[in-house]
């Protein structure tokens, strides 16, 4: 039976801004654009055979914390990720703009 989340801290650079990201055991995205990749089936266990771009598209507010929505460019899976305190919150913030242009 495979754990629902697994930590691997893994630094790695964004493929879709090329920033270089350092990552604490939980970054799932790119800090700067938000962008991320379809590599895992639960968090952490890096099983995903996609390996597609994962575009933000949304988010939510719960109990005062953010949520990016994230779908698969290739497979369009979609995926709800915590934002971190590093995260480009003007870059959260566009997505709203973006949601209702």
């Amino acid at each position: 039976m495979n754990k629902k989340f697994q930590r691997h801290i893994e630094d790695f650079i964004c493929s879709q801004c090329g920033a270089a990201v350092k990552g604490d055991g939980y970054t799932n995205h790119c800090p700067e654009c938000l962008w991320s990749r379809h590599v895992d089936v639960n968090p952490g266990d890096r099983s995903a055979f996609c390996q597609g771009m994962m575009e933000p598209i949304a988010f939510t507010v719960k109990h005062g914390k953010y949520i990016l929505t994230h779908r698969c460019t290739a497979c369009g899976i979609e995926k709800k990720n915590k934002t971190s305190k590093n995260d480009n919150f003007e870059a959260i913030l566009r997505l709203q703009g973006e949601i209702n242009a």
